[in-house]
């Protein structure tokens, strides 16, 4: 097989595309929570603290933080919280979402841990 070398205006591109963040000024914050709507035009996410998120009856949430985006965003942030989870799930299991089934302390069926440890 013969080494392919890319052209000078590919590899100028590639290095265009680089994205620096800057995080300095981020305040992070924690939720439980997160309420999804949409427009024709753009994705809504509320994301709030739900005290009690087990309990039965209204349930009153105060959304803190509110994130719009249009669709195209909406689906690359798809793309990679899905692409995170996968990578998460094939180091340490599966998450399961049913709390019924965490909290009945099945243990059938639960791959092993890194090096064989198990929780």
């Amino acid at each position: 097989m013969s080494e392919q070398i890319p052209a000078e205006g590919t590899q100028a591109a590639q290095q265009a595309n680089e994205v620096v963040v800057d995080d300095s000024g981020t305040l992070p914050s924690y939720s439980n929570f997160c309420r999804v709507t949409a427009t024709p035009e753009e994705v809504i996410l509320d994301f709030g603290l739900n005290p009690q998120p087990f309990a039965t009856g209204r349930q009153d949430v105060k959304a803190n933080q509110r994130i719009v985006m249009n669709f195209y965003t909406a689906k690359r942030l798809l793309t990679a919280l899905g692409m995170t989870i996968q990578r998460h799930e094939g180091t340490f299991g599966s998450i399961e979402l049913d709390v019924r089934r965490r909290a009945g302390g099945q243990q059938a069926a639960r791959p092993a841990g890194p090096q064989g440890v198990t929780e």
